[in-house]
């Protein structure tokens, strides 16, 4: 893959090989980060399972303390009373058959989609279409509840889903690099204490193996795994 040079300067200026404490990650990150827009920032993280086993697979929710600093775009699948419930709530997008079709027929302009069980019926044909993009209902991402409106605030909030992928890695926004360098510490904190508190019990050996932290257009940063694990169990 071709760098650009912007990109290659900014690798040259810390040890690529080096694996920071996640405090220097934050400011490396931060310090970095000189595209013209407020840049994410991410945490990826390689965890020791076998993704090909369905109990090792690692998925799920987690709130964030200080959210994500993104516009989070809620589409609600429901019927009756629950539709005002979910617009009061600060639900985009509202509705269950015009919805339903309207994804069916290509449309994805929304980042995450919450559903109440009794719609499950029907969205759950769309599973082929969403599930790809992580944007399928699920209880186990508590996005498939009849609670519209507090699944609603919580996502509008911060809180998000995680899910590892075909090679075990599992990707998280922490924030924006406008954040201060204490909220980027905490979030990312935060995601991979759950990460360690839904460890799967017949993964064995070194569970999480690397981690590394990247705004949207930087490099990523090398994360010491053991002062991270440390740091997210302690939570300081």
């Amino acid at each position: 893959m071709r760098r650009s040079r912007r990109y290659t300067a900014l690798s040259e200026q810390y040890e690529r090989s080096k694996e920071y404490r996640l405090a220097e990650a934050v400011e490396l990150v931060r310090k970095h980060a000189t595209a013209r827009f407020d840049e994410s920032v991410d945490i990826a993280v390689k965890l020791g399972i076998d993704p090909k086993k369905q109990d090792q697979m690692v998925r799920g929710t987690v709130g964030l303390p200080h959210g994500t600093g993104k516009t989070v775009r809620v589409l609600v699948f429901c019927k009756g009373e629950k539709e005002e419930e979910a617009k009061a709530a600060g639900a985009e997008f509202v509705g269950f058959e015009d919805l339903v079709e309207k994804v069916k027929g290509g449309w994805n302009d929304f980042d995450v989609a919450v559903a109440t069980p009794d719609t499950m019926s029907a969205v759950g044909r769309l599973g082929k279409i969403l599930a790809p993009k992580g944007k399928m209902p699920s209880p186990k991402t508590k996005t498939v509840t009849f609670d519209v409106a507090d699944a609603v605030k919580a996502l509008k909030a911060g809180r998000i889903n995680y899910r590892t992928d075909k090679t075990g890695n599992v990707h998280a926004l922490v924030g924006k690099v406008s954040f201060e360098p204490v909220s980027l510490l905490e979030n990312a904190r935060a995601f991979v204490a759950e990460l360690i508190r839904v460890k799967p019990a017949s993964a064995k050996g070194q569970y999480i193996r690397t981690a590394a932290l990247s705004s949207t257009m930087g490099p990523g940063v090398r994360i010491d795994v053991r002062d991270l694990t440390e740091t997210a169990r302690k939570g300081d």
